[in-house]
């Protein structure tokens, strides 16, 4: 399998066709992507957007019933949103990061025939998959409504949801730039999720966690999302200003790191796609 810098590919260059410069309106392209999306994945089901309310319930009730019935604890009070509050944000960067990865693949026939901006398109599976678990953010926020209250802290939520999505953005370009010459990257990016699932503290409490670990978990802007959204909804308290610092410096470095990748392997994609 030939890489980017493999020897075999300087030995035998294949012509990189040249891409115009686009001169069209990014923010438009995106929007049409997005909705292009949101379309394709729901057309001809009969249950529509509810699959993303159904997944996330059936695991919450799996999680649920095994947390308090086999392996009960009294020492979590609403677990019930309690989970939600760490199954939400995940289902999220899961989603987004899987589907950034594969987008370039999956819209090779428009990356060959219209030269629009490559980053669009990883940016545009983000976005999308944003749209289709709107539903579950809204699902969260009611229940934590009904059962505790809505509280000033909420405006909190306006500075946490767009650092996580400036994460998985920054993840999606980097991963879906490798996906193009090294195809096995979608299946390692599925593998890592599911290790992923247990290094957040979802189904447990932060506070379990031994002291020489949580900085990594401070660092990482899925658990920080996890325990800033516990801190705003079930303690109705804003989060830490030391925890958002953390994750904000995380969010922009990888956000970064991500476009400078995508960007340095841009030139060959066409001729691997």
């Amino acid at each position: 399998m030939r890489l980017p810098f493999s020897t075999n590919a300087d030995r035998f260059p294949v012509p990189v066709r040249p891409v115009r410069n686009w001169t069209g309106d990014y923010w438009y392209l995106i929007e049409n992507l997005v909705l292009k999306d949101f379309k394709i994945r729901y057309r001809n089901m009969s249950l529509g957007m509810f699959w993303s309310l159904i997944n996330p319930l059936v695991m919450m009730s799996v999680l649920w019933f095994v947390f308090t019935r086999i392996f009960p604890n009294a020492n979590i009070p609403h677990y019930a949103l309690f989970v939600l509050c760490g199954l939400v944000p995940f289902n999220v960067f899961t989603m987004c990061w899987l589907s950034g990865t594969i987008s370039l693949i999956d819209n090779a026939h428009l990356i060959k025939r219209v030269p629009v901006p490559r980053e669009a398109i990883p940016v545009a599976a983000v976005f999308a998959n944003c749209l289709q678990l709107l539903a579950q953010v809204l699902l969260l926020l009611f229940l934590a409504a009904a059962a505790i209250g809505i509280h000033r802290s909420w405006f909190w939520l306006l500075a946490i949801w767009p650092l996580e999505v400036l994460f998985v953005t920054g993840l999606a370009l980097m991963f879906s730039a490798f996906n193009v010459y090294v195809r096995d990257v979608r299946y390692v990016v599925e593998s890592t999720n599911v290790v992923l699932f247990w290094l957040v503290p979802i189904v447990y409490d932060f506070r379990w966690i031994p002291a020489q670990y949580r900085i990594i978990y401070a660092y990482n802007p899925v658990a920080a999302m996890v325990m800033a959204l516990r801190n705003i909804l079930l303690d109705q308290t804003a989060p830490a200003g030391t925890l958002l610092a953390k994750a904000a410096i995380s969010s922009v470095a990888m956000f970064l790191l991500g476009l400078a990748v995508f960007r340095r392997l841009r030139p060959r994609f066409y001729n691997f796609l």
